[in-house]
């Protein structure tokens, strides 16, 4: 681990400063998290740093005042509530750090993130566009008739069915879904689960249902999938076995056969599965899948515990932005309007 002997505070932050890029380094080090939020918090404070430069302010110059004009530059630019929010969490949790280590006074307390509304940026499917999806994504018993081990569109379309089926049925992350294995598939208590690694967490400890319905394309998949790589090209699907340490779902291209997927692909194979049953638009995406599961599971009965559960939220009042939405469908399902077709 690099030191820092002498704290930059007469120095105009910029990039090419070596004590600043020390500075940064020994913060991010120093923080108890997953190396991905670690990289985030380097990429967001560097933005910060930057900007003091090009105000011209010195680290020791910074006070509330300025921390407040870096929100408001930053919504001035266009930039959403959801990523200033963002930023300042870096530089709040930054000055926290500085001041526990004598650095700097902790200038960015009670500096506020920009207020958003509550509800989800992302549309939810209905029942019927669930259903419409996973019938166009689902291969046909010709196909899977007709499969050989050499066929690679085969197990795309039966992959990418499987992906989309679960992630409908278990409300996934797209993080979580590339962290998964095939060994994180076990059972507990007479259910079938798979273990998952949640966001911003360290170890599995976690996990989903994985019902008939939700296990039956996975299985599928596997067996078609350890077949097409077996040593013994002639070996039956029903008979291959994959390995448990391989990721649940992989990459079928000719650059990284067998790599994990990224959330990229995820992304990608979710908008063109939408775009194939006309929904092409911003608002939905591979994360419109995780609020269906939600909006889903309270149309038909369910209660907000449950769905906290089954998207393992740490508190309720998160899973309670998804009620609007369900009032409103029941809204449009009662349509009250049309009974007064029937009185004048």
């Amino acid at each position: 681990m690099r030191t820092i002997s002498v704290v930059p505070s007469n120095i105009t932050p910029a990039f090419n400063d070596p004590s600043i890029e020390v500075l940064i380094d020994r913060f991010a080090l120093d923080q108890d998290v997953v190396e991905s939020s670690r990289e985030l918090y380097v990429r967001t404070l560097r933005l910060f740093m930057n900007w003091l430069g090009e105000k011209g302010y010195a680290l020791s110059q910074v006070d509330r005042s300025v921390i407040i004009q870096y929100k408001e530059d930053g919504l001035a630019k266009g930039l959403s509530g959801l990523t200033v929010g963002s930023y300042l969490t870096t530089v709040r949790k930054f000055y926290e750090w500085a001041e526990a280590n004598k650095l700097y006074p902790n200038v960015a307390r009670g500096v506020k993130s920009p207020r958003r509304k509550r509800q989800f940026r992302r549309q939810p499917l209905t029942a019927q566009q669930g259903k419409d999806l996973l019938t166009n994504t689902a291969p046909t018993v010709e196909s899977t008739e007709q499969y050989t081990v050499a066929d690679q569109e085969h197990l795309l379309t039966l992959r990418d069915h499987a992906i989309a089926n679960l992630l409908l049925r278990t409300g996934l992350r797209t993080i979580e879904l590339i962290r998964a294995d095939v060994g994180d598939i076990a059972m507990k208590a007479g259910k079938r689960i798979l273990k998952i690694q949640g966001k911003g967490r360290d170890e599995k400890d976690n996990f989903v249902i994985l019902t008939d319905k939700a296990y039956s394309p996975i299985a599928t998949y596997l067996k078609q999938r350890a077949a097409a790589t077996s040593r013994k090209p002639r070996q039956r699907p029903s008979v291959a076995r994959p390995d448990p340490q391989e990721p649940l779902f992989v990459s079928h291209s000719n650059n990284n056969r067998g790599g994990r997927l990224t959330t990229r692909t995820i992304r990608q194979v979710a908008k063109e599965q939408l775009r194939e049953i006309g929904i092409d638009s911003p608002e939905y995406t591979a994360h419109s899948f995780r609020h269906s599961t939600a909006v889903n599971i309270l149309l038909n009965g369910g209660t907000i515990e449950e769905a906290q559960g089954v998207l393992r939220h740490a508190s309720p009042a998160t899973t309670q932005i998804y009620t609007h939405t369900v009032e409103e469908q029941m809204r449009l399902l009662r349509a009250s309007e049309e009974r007064l077709d029937d009185v004048f």
